[in-house]
């Protein structure tokens, strides 16, 4: 078959969208390029791959998994079934971190990324800012695997540690960054998520606040007496967030910010020597 006749096949069972950026993606070119290699002949081996992507997608599983990678902050990160996919609004997070690295520190610094995934938030702020030193910890060995394959094809230098929260973490840190479980266990989420991402990383005890509290409540032994804590959270927990980092934390300066949809979808906590 050739290159258009693919894509007519892939649109016939998935956006089309979709079918082209996998189609793409299996002949190593950009979409651009694509629509000018329309006549080209593809090997059957790639065919037999393609259709198979295809139906993998018309059955419920995500792109980014089927293509074992994803974008974030303009670099590839391999995704698979053992961690979440990265969403826009974890680009916002790091995006705003940096920015408040940058007013607020003198590096080099110590960071400290807690639950760690596939390492996009960790490893994004190694790639952007010079002279930090990274930690990045997950509780799951499946996903830091995943981290550890993309640090080493980012070329990054990053410590990672397999750690429940603070478990295993003996230093401290001038800034502190997660984003958490944080979906209630009852939470409706759209069914492509449900079926597919891992579970450990969405839901939470205590109305999806229980990560948010349990670092909290340690984070001050982990921290240098001037520090930035950053969370991403759910759109519905600012007001609770806020509470709980009142609760167990002084002299502090709290910033929230509002993803594209104009949601709180980020929390800020800086503390001054």
């Amino acid at each position: 078959m050739t290159v258009e006749e693919l894509l007519v096949y892939g649109k016939q069972f998935i956006h089309s969208e979709h079918a082209k950026i996998l189609l793409a993606s299996l002949l190593n070119k950009n979409s651009l390029e694509l629509l000018n290699c329309l006549n080209q002949l593809v090997e059957q081996d790639v065919e037999n791959t393609y259709k198979q992507a295809v139906q993998a997608i018309k059955e419920g599983k995500p792109l980014q998994y089927v293509l074992g990678k994803t974008s974030f902050y303009g670099r590839e990160f391999i995704v698979n079934e053992n961690v979440l996919i990265p969403r826009f609004e974890t680009e916002q997070l790091v995006e705003e971190t940096i920015k408040l690295i940058k007013e607020n520190f003198s590096l080099p610094i110590k960071v400290l990324d807690i639950g760690s995934g596939s390492g996009n938030i960790g490893i994004t702020l190694k790639k952007e800012l010079d002279n930090i030193k990274v930690t990045m910890t997950d509780i799951s060995k499946e996903a830091l695997k995943v981290a550890n394959e993309n640090k080493n094809n980012l070329d990054v230098d990053i410590e990672l540690v397999e750690s429940n929260l603070f478990e295993n973490i003996n230093n401290k840190y001038d800034v502190i960054i997660s984003n958490p479980p944080y979906l209630r266990k009852e939470e409706e989420i759209e069914q492509i998520v449900k079926d597919n991402e891992p579970h450990i990383a969405l839901f939470a005890e205590n109305e999806g606040l229980y990560f948010y509290e349990e670092i909290l409540k340690q984070v001050e032994n982990y921290t240098n007496d001037k520090y930035l804590i950053a969370f991403e959270i759910g759109y519905t927990q600012k007001e609770q967030v806020v509470k709980l980092a009142n609760k167990y934390l002084k002299n502090i300066k709290i910033y929230t910010k509002q993803d594209l949809a104009l949601k709180d979808r980020m929390i800020f906590i800086l503390k001054n020597e």
